[in-house]
């Protein structure tokens, strides 16, 4: 790393532990008190893959099978997701959001959403709401290499 600058090395590590910070935060704002983290991520992992098996959302996820199994139990339970044939192999179950998953994971979406539009109208000025659009414009074009 003797070829990287100083301030290259600062800016990724300081943008790795706030990205971390505002992850978390982020997740915070809309967490369910009947869902767990894990039941949370999996409801919305279902949301934005469409119809997909246990088995490709454990590996999305980074779980075993099993564990992605327990945890779609209890979803099935609530009422959030349904279980149907998969169309190309009947042997396997395709997962998707019930009525009420699809709300549940929708109004999270929203409410993450409006309190992070909120936390930028009330703690940062019209200056610095330009410059934080500058950053992220920066940052687009970095993760687009």
């Amino acid at each position: 790393m003797d070829d990287i600058s100083g301030s290259a090395t600062r800016a990724a590590r300081d943008l790795r532990v706030v990205l971390s910070r505002m992850r978390r935060r982020i997740r915070e704002v809309a967490q369910d008190a009947d869902l767990t983290p894990s039941q949370e991520s999996a409801l919305t992992l279902v949301g934005k893959h469409g119809a997909a098996t246990a088995s490709a959302l454990a590996s999305a996820e980074g779980v075993r099978p099993q564990s992605m199994a327990t945890t779609l139990a209890v979803l099935d339970q609530q009422g959030l997701i349904r279980r149907s044939p998969d169309p190309d192999d009947g042997r396997r179950q395709l997962v998707t959001l019930t009525d009420a998953g699809q709300a549940r994971v929708e109004g999270n979406r929203q409410a993450r959403e409006e309190w992070l539009a909120r936390a930028f109208q009330d703690r940062f000025s019209e200056e610095e709401r330009h410059t934080v659009l500058e950053a992220l414009a920066l940052l687009e074009r970095l993760s687009q290499q």
